[in-house]
């Protein structure tokens, strides 16, 4: 079997940075992804902070697989749009500074017709930034699981761009109720990232909530299958967004990964 490409979420393991590539170096993953916030931020990262950012990862034998660009609105907001949008192509600026050329985002909702004025916004947002990343060689990943694979497909055929991908998420397409293996099918030829996360259905309230990697619902070994007859060769980013003990689930999601494959 050809060796998957693990890495981790740092932001998710509660550590200062460099506490948190010493944790992710330790547990022997070759990439991490982090979100593009705070002091790493492309209004804070200077071309010297840039080149200390590149040279740390050097250091600890990692590779960035994507940044994340957390937004407090989506690209369906009116308010702000301009704005919004000139933040993410800066965030794609600095993707392709640090490497990885990939910028993963949750962008909105997509619209259940063409007269919602927010589908408006967003397709037109998606159009300027994918022509961004055809101009600049950067790819901008929808976040996976508010529609179903089908439907997320058929939604991104209709822009003529190179520069719009998917991050893949089984958790969250489990929570939404989609398949997360049809979804995956569905999506061939444009996932260009993939988190690795899980879910399972709650016995009180029989809601599905995350959980662990490798607790869930998910057939991991028939996940990984698919996306090795899809041949994506591209990362899969372990992330733990609730718990206590994230950190400790994060290095035992990794093992996990590892012993499945």
């Amino acid at each position: 079997m050809t060796p998957i490409k693990i890495g981790v979420y740092l932001d998710c393991l509660g550590l200062p940075l460099r506490s948190a590539l010493a944790a992710a170096q330790k547990m022997a993953v070759t990439g991490v992804q982090f979100d593009a916030a705070g002091d790493l931020s492309p209004q804070h990262l200077t071309q010297t902070g840039r080149r200390e950012l590149r040279h740390l990862l050097r250091t600890h034998n990692l590779e960035l697989t994507a940044l994340n660009c957390p937004l407090r609105h989506g690209l369906d907001v009116a308010e702000n749009q301009e704005a919004r949008i000139d933040h993410v192509k800066n965030v794609l600026s600095l993707a392709f500074d640090l490497g990885p050329r990939l910028v993963t985002i949750q962008a909105g909702r997509l619209p259940e017709n063409d007269e919602d004025p927010r589908g408006r916004f967003l397709a037109e947002a998606l159009q300027t930034l994918g022509n961004h990343g055809d101009r600049t060689g950067t790819v901008l990943a929808l976040e996976s699981g508010l529609e179903s694979g089908e439907t997320l497909q058929k939604y991104l055929q209709r822009f003529n761009t190179g520069g719009l991908g998917v991050n893949y998420d089984p958790a969250n397409l489990l929570s939404s109720g989609f398949n997360p293996f049809e979804s995956a099918r569905q999506l061939r030829g444009r996932i260009v990232h993939a988190q690795a996360r899980d879910a399972s259905q709650s016995r009180a309230n029989r809601t599905l909530q995350e959980v662990p990697l490798g607790h869930g619902d998910t057939d991991w070994l028939m996940l990984l299958n698919i996306f090795a007859e899809m041949e994506y060769h591209g990362w899969w980013v372990v992330a733990r967004q609730v718990g206590q003990n994230r950190l400790q689930d994060v290095a035992e999601g990794v093992a996990f990964l590892r012993r499945v494959w």
